[in-house]
C-alpha cells in the first residue's frame, strides 16, 4: 500500500496553539490517578506519547471541583494543592518531552454514580431530572439503568450556576499550571450533553427548548472559561451523536439541528469541535459522505477534529467495549482521503496510541503497527 503522510505532517494553530502537526492523542480514561491525583507514572503514560511527536495530547476526562463531577476515586481532578501538583507533574513532563497538552474539564452529569457507585454524597446533575431511554442500548448491566431511571428533581439555577463556576475554577487551574489550552467533554451523554439533547432536557426556561436554548449552558461554560484563560488559548469542545444511555441515540436529526446547536457555542468561543463517533469513516446525515467533523467544520466554521477506529478494524459496531479480537489495521488511506477533501483540521487517534506509545513513529516510518493487545486497556504502558 503507497500512500504520504505529508498532509498530516503540515503544522496547524489554534490561537497561540501552533502544532507541528495533524495527529492528536485522544482523550481516553485511565483510572491511575489515585484520590484524583496524576501520579509519576501518569506523568510518563503521556510524556512517552509525547515525545513521539504528536500534534497535541489530550488528557482523560479530569473532573471539575464540583461534587458530582466524577465518581470513581482514580479519576484525576482538578481541585486542590495535591491534584495541582500532580497535574504539574504531567504538564511539565509532556512539554519537556516536546509535546503540547490540553485537559478535557469533564463533569458526568446523569452519569455520576451509575456504573461506580463513588463515596460522594448528593445526587447527580440532570437538566430535566431525566436519566434517559428505559430501551436504551447500553454497554453497562440492566440493573445500574433501573436504579437511574426514577427521575429526580432537575437543577435549579443555584445548580447551574456552581457547575459553571466549578467549570470556570478548573480550566483557571489547569492553565495557571502551563496547560496549553481547555477542552470540553461535551459529549456522550454527561452533564453538557444532556442540555444539549433534546430527550434528557425538557426544561421550560432558559436553559431549555428549541436547540439553541438548550445549547445555552455549554455556551455559558465556554464563555466562563474563555473568561479565564484569555484570548490566547483554544478551546476545544467535543461533540457526539450516541450517549451512554443510548449507543442508537442521536443528537441532531439533521444538519439544521445540529447547526441550532453548535452555533451558540462557536459563537461563545469554542475553536475546534472535537467529533465523537464510532467510526470515522461513517456519514451522519443521509444525503451526504460527510462525518459528524465534516458537519460541524461546515455549519459552523470553525476548525474540527475527527475520531474513531483510526488504524482499527472493529470500528464499526454499535456497543463501546472492545472485542478482544480487536486487530490493527492501517485505514489511514482512507482517512487521508477525507483529510484531503477539507473534511476536518485535526485527526484524534485513542486505542492505537493507548496500545503502542509509539505508533505514530511507526506510521511515520511506514511500519507495521503493532497488534491490538486488550490488556493494555487496563494498565499504563
Amino acid at each position: 500500500m503507497t500512500f504520504s503522510l505529508a498532509p498530516l505532517l503540515q503544522p496547524f494553530t489554534l490561537r497561540g496553539l501552533t502544532m507541528p502537526n495533524r495527529v492528536v492523542m485522544a482523550p481516553m480514561t485511565r483510572y491511575r490517578s489515585p484520590v484524583g491525583v496524576p501520579t509519576p507514572e501518569v506523568a510518563s503514560y503521556y510524556a512517552r506519547r509525547a515525545a513521539s511527536g504528536l500534534g497535541l495530547i489530550l488528557s482523560e476526562g479530569v473532573a471539575i471541583p464540583h461534587y458530582a463531577a466524577g465518581d470513581h476515586p482514580d479519576i484525576p481532578r482538578l481541585d486542590g494543592a495535591e491534584t495541582l501538583a500532580g497535574w504539574r507533574g504531567v504538564i511539565d513532563a509532556v512539554h519537556e518531552a516536546g509535546g503540547r497538552i490540553v485537559p478535557q474539564l469533564w463533569h458526568q452529569g446523569p452519569m455520576w454514580n451509575v456504573e461506580y457507585a463513588g463515596p460522594g454524597a448528593g445526587r447527580p446533575m440532570r437538566p430535566s431530572g431525566i436519566w434517559g431511554p428505559t430501551d436504551g442500548v447500553i454497554s453497562f448491566g440492566a440493573e445500574g439503568r433501573e436504579k437511574c431511571l426514577a427521575p429526580l428533581p432537575a437543577m435549579t439555577e443555584n445548580d447551574i450556576a456552581d457547575v459553571i463556576a466549578a467549570y470556570a475554577k478548573a480550566a483557571r487551574n489547569a492553565v495557571a499550571l502551563g496547560a496549553d489550552g481547555i477542552a470540553i467533554h461535551g459529549a456522550h451523554g454527561y452533564l453538557i450533553d444532556c442540555f444539549l439533547w433534546e430527550y434528557t432536557n425538557q426544561r421550560a426556561d432558559r436553559w431549555g427548548g428549541d436547540p439553541a436554548r438548550r445549547a445555552a449552558f455549554g455556551a455559558a461554560v465556554v464563555r466562563a472559561i474563555r473568561a479565564e484563560i484569555g484570548e490566547d488559548r483554544p478551546i476545544l469542545f467535543r461533540v457526539s451523536q450516541f450517549k451512554m444511555q443510548d449507543y442508537r441515540a442521536k443528537l441532531a436529526d439533521t444538519p439544521e439541528v445540529l447547526e441550532a446547536l453548535l452555533g451558540p457555542l462557536a459563537d461563545a468561543g469554542v475553536d475546534l469541535f472535537d467529533a465523537s463517533q464510532r467510526y470515522f469513516d461513517t456519514p451522519i446525515f443521509e444525503g451526504s459522505n460527510l462525518n459528524l467533523a465534516g458537519w460541524a467544520k461546515k455549519l459552523t466554521g470553525k476548525a474540527s477534529m475527527t475520531v474513531g477506529g483510526i488504524a482499527l478494524d472493529k470500528a464499526k459496531g454499535s456497543a463501546r467495549h472492545i472485542d478482544a479480537s480487536q486487530e490493527s489495521t492501517n485505514n489511514l488511506p482512507l482517512l487521508l482521503e477525507r483529510f484531503e477533501r477539507g473534511e476536518f483540521d485535526l485527526v484524534a487517534v485513542g486505542r492505537a496510541i493507548l496500545n503502542d506509545p509509539g505508533w505514530w513513529l511507526r506510521a511515520r516510518a511506514g511500519e507495521p503497527f503493532l497488534q491490538f493487545d486488550p490488556a493494555n486497556l487496563e494498565r499504563l504502558a
